[in-house]
């Protein structure tokens, strides 16, 4: 007899009619329901061509030079200051907040 009171509420739980009662279901400030369910989003469609013209091979390798040199210089100006919060003990917060320089356009 216990077990039946004890799966009575589960059982009853799940009857979507009991979701709308004044004291079990949803709160009095709930926004409405739609009438009608959103549609699925088109996971099938493909996306239009993109209309920008793809990179030059002479472009791509000086965007490629220009990237491993802000790299390296990035690469120094980290090891500089490792190695000056190692030897000064935290001194380096100036040299930290310091941007590298952006190559000019060319």
């Amino acid at each position: 007899m216990k077990r039946l009171l004890l799966l009575l509420p589960l059982v009853a739980g799940g009857c979507s009619s009991l979701a709308n009662a004044p004291l079990i279901g949803l709160p009095e400030n709930a926004p409405a329901r739609p009438e009608t369910v959103g549609a699925y989003p088109a996971v099938h469609d493909i996306p239009p061509p993109r209309g920008g013209q793809t990179l030059s091979v002479d472009e791509q390798n000086r965007m490629e030079a220009e990237l491993a040199q802000v790299r390296a210089r990035q690469k120094s100006v980290a090891a500089s200051d490792a190695a000056a919060l190692a030897k000064g003990g935290g001194k380096a917060g100036a040299k930290a907040k310091r941007r590298p320089e952006t190559p000019a356009a060319k």
